[in-house]
């Protein structure tokens, strides 16, 4: 059995969710179909989900959401025409908004129900698309899949005893067509994971019902060994660990959430990264290792937006405790970190700039000065990260050396380097200007 799974450009019209039914017919073996809310038609188009959360939004904050309602119930009825279906699903996607609209929720659970209507409608448009087709298939609500969540709005986690409940779906007759994107808590609550959250429901799935292999409708052939729009087409890659995967996610690739293989990673499915548009394209393929002839470095990846929190103290290595003294300053503040690469006497905290405003950077600095005496505390904006990723990186004679110097001959000065904290990636940071430059050396260092 396998799961498939089709994101947002997918499903984002009429056109391609035709294309999804061909795909679906040509494998019997594609029994269990997530499917993500429909996306951008073109670059210039929107997405359901952010009209959904801005109708949500214009809700509870009393203004005038007709609008937005108005927009989402006509993207749903185009491609209900589209694929000459009956009108009474457009009459239930309606009545599910305004009940939703009317429930008596928290704020907090009422935007995750709205946030999720875009998903359960997709499955439900799907759902009746393929029976019009001749196939035997069914929508199957998250709850009755037994997607059971954590009670965290808009960040819910797959609680363990799920995966057993959801392995009874392989029991199941026909096509089963299950909305991605959100969970139910034990009491029967809605809750969604974090955006990009349809790729998390597709892996759970697979891993629940112990699939053979987890595809990822995409809109790409393929995952590309750097980002197309830094360097003209880039080779692809045909084969990547879990590992390595998640690094690349992490690190800018836009192809999976960066959470999202986890299960799939424990259960040890393979997945497979496929392309809607060009199904006969055998894609990437993502395993729990690959062959030890492979080439080590598979991509290079990197985003920006970053920022350096810089603490220096003299005989800091002596002073026990200071690291933690210091993290605690941040978890006060509500602020996470990225990485902490530190020295003898001093430490640089990595820290995602939209969660450090500038009200909590002059807490953050005073307090440092006030309860560790730092001899110096500063902070540094305007960063970009740029990872190579690879299996076997650090066992590499040279790799290293290869990459500072590509950075060098770009002219470019290395702000930070991160290489004994992971066994699959060697990261730099640079200031945010000279990214494009970096990357279209290091990808002719390493590629070609």
């Amino acid at each position: 059995m396998k799961v498939a799974k089709f994101g947002g450009s997918s499903v984002a019209d009429s056109i391609q969710l035709k294309k999804v039914g061909e795909i679906i017919k040509k494998d019997p073996k594609r029994k269990f179909i997530v499917v993500s809310a429909p996306g951008k038609r073109n670059k210039d188009d929107f997405k359901i989900t952010d009209i959904l959360i801005r109708l949500g939004n214009a809700f509870l904050n009393n203004d005038a959401f007709e609008e937005h309602f108005s927009t989402v119930i006509q993207r749903f009825r185009e491609i209900i025409e589209g694929l000459e279906l009956d009108t009474s699903i457009l009459s239930e996607i309606e009545q599910s908004i305004y009940t939703v609209l009317n429930a008596n929720y928290s704020n907090e659970m009422k935007m995750d129900a709205i946030k999720a209507i875009g998903e359960d409608s997709t499955a439900k448009i799907l759902s009746a698309y393929l029976n019009s087709l001749g196939l035997q298939a069914s929508y199957v609500n998250p709850k009755n899949a037994g997607m059971l969540v954590s009670n965290e709005p808009g960040n819910a986690q797959i609680l363990p005893e799920s995966f057993s409940k959801i392995y009874a779906l392989r029991e199941e007759d026909g096509i089963l067509i299950i909305p991605g994107f959100f969970g139910y808590t034990e009491d029967g609550q809605l809750m969604t994971f974090s955006r990009g959250g349809s790729d998390i429901s597709g892996s759970i799935i697979a891993a629940g019902i112990k699939a053979e292999l987890y595809e990822n409708f995409t809109d790409v052939d393929s995952v590309y060994s750097v980002n197309p729009n830094i360097v003209d087409h880039p080779k692809e890659i045909k084969t990547l660990t879990y590992r390595e995967m998640r690094e690349l996610s992490y690190a800018g690739f836009s192809v999976f959430h960066d959470e999202a293989l986890i299960p799939a990673f424990k259960e040890q499915i393979p997945v497979c990264i496929k392309n809607t548009n060009n199904p006969e394209c055998p894609g990437t393929l993502i395993v729990s290792e690959k062959a030890p002839d492979e080439k080590c470095v598979v991509g290079i990846a990197s985003d920006t937006g970053f920022c350096s929190l810089y603490v220096s103290k003299y005989l800091m290595n002596r002073e026990v405790g200071f690291g933690r003294k210091l993290l605690n300053i941040l978890e006060d503040e509500g602020i996470s970190f990225e990485h902490a690469p530190s020295g003898i006497d001093d430490i640089s905290i990595i820290i995602r700039e939209k969660r450090l405003t500038s009200e909590k950077e002059n807490i953050i600095i005073e307090r440092i000065r006030n309860e560790l005496h730092a001899d110096t505390v500063s902070l540094q904006r305007d960063l970009a990260m740029v990872m190579i990723v690879g299996e076997g990186l650090v066992r590499t004679i040279g790799l290293a050396k290869k990459a500072t110097v590509a950075i060098a001959d770009a002219n470019v000065n290395i702000e930070m380097i991160n290489q004994g904290s992971s066994e699959v990636s060697m990261m730099f940071g640079i200031q945010s200007k000279d990214l494009n430059r970096a990357i279209q050396s290091l990808y002719s260092a390493y590629f070609e």
